[in-house]
This record gives structure tokens, C-alpha cells and sequence, in this order.
């Protein structure tokens, strides 16, 4: 019998900029369920990101970088009699935006010193340009999955 699949619902706007995905980078920053704690460093950075760049507005900068480190490939483990083979899949758009949204945050939150609206700019920036870690991350998932093409086949 088959199951059904579960229904998605459409993530609402933010309220300043209008854009979904934005909300979902909001939430994704967000600690502890203190949303306006989250709104207020994701809008700062914003605000930074558009001191420091003057012509491209900070949604530009923020969706070229989130295109930037999304993955197109990553690799799943699938075991296949006493054997467990890595196996690269293509990525679909929903998970790789949530992957390049979460590596962003993370490598922001561990540089020391400064407040997290900076890091969060400062990481964006990068990630825009095509430098940082979160960029370089991306490139060891395609790597590793580059070196396990040999396994495509048991794809399911």
C-alpha cells in the first residue's frame, strides 16, 4: 500500500523584504524560539551588507550567496548486503537551500569577536564573492561525491 506524502506548506513572506526565503533564513538563525532576537540580527546584517555595497542591494547579495553554496550533489550511505557504500544523489532545491542556509549560520557562529550581525554579513559577503568557508564545504560535498560516482548505480 502506498503512503501519502505529506503536504508542504508555502512559508510566509517577511514582512520587510517580502521574500520566503528570507523568513526561512530567519528561522534558521533563530534560537531558542526568540524570533525577534533572529529578525533583528538577520535585518542588521542586512543593513551592514548594504553600507558596505552600495550598488547591489542586500536580497541580491543574500540570494547569490545562498545559490552560491548550494549543493548540487551530495552523498547518502546505503547498505547493501554486509557492505555500506557511499552513494552521491542530486540534491533537490528545498534541501540544498536549507544546507547552504544552516553551513552559512554555522560558519558565522564560530568566528570569535565580533557581534553576529557582522559575522553573519561578513560570511555572506564571502559566499557571495565565491571565497569562505561555507563555499569551500560545498566543493568537499562535491568532491566526495566526484570520488563515489563509481556508486551512482545503487542509487535507489
Amino acid at each position: 500500500m502506498r503512503r501519502r506524502m505529506a503536504q508542504l506548506h508555502q512559508t510566509a513572506p517577511d514582512p520587510k523584504y517580502n521574500s520566503p526565503l528570507v523568513t526561512k533564513f530567519i528561522n534558521c538563525i533563530m534560537v531558542e524560539g526568540k524570533k525577534t532576537v533572529a529578525e533583528g540580527i538577520v535585518y542588521g546584517a542586512f543593513d551592514t551588507i548594504d553600507q558596505k555595497s552600495h550598488e547591489t542591494g542586500a536580497l541580491k547579495i543574500f540570494s547569490k550567496a545562498i545559490d552560491n553554496v548550494r549543493p548540487k550533489l551530495e552523498i547518502k550511505s546505503r547498505r547493501i548486503g554486509g557492505a555500506t557504500y557511499q552513494v552521491p544523489v542530486e540534491v533537490p532545491l528545498a534541501r540544498g537551500n536549507s544546507l547552504a542556509m544552516r553551513w552559512i549560520r554555522d560558519f558565522a557562529r564560530k568566528k570569535k569577536g565580533k557581534s553576529m550581525m557582522i559575522k553573519l554579513a561578513d560570511e555572506l559577503m564571502a559566499a557571495a564573492k565565491g571565497e569562505g568557508p561555507a563555499l569551500k564545504k560545498r566543493d568537499d560535498t562535491h568532491k566526495m561525491a566526484e570520488a563515489n560516482k563509481a556508486f551512482a548505480h545503487l542509487r535507489w
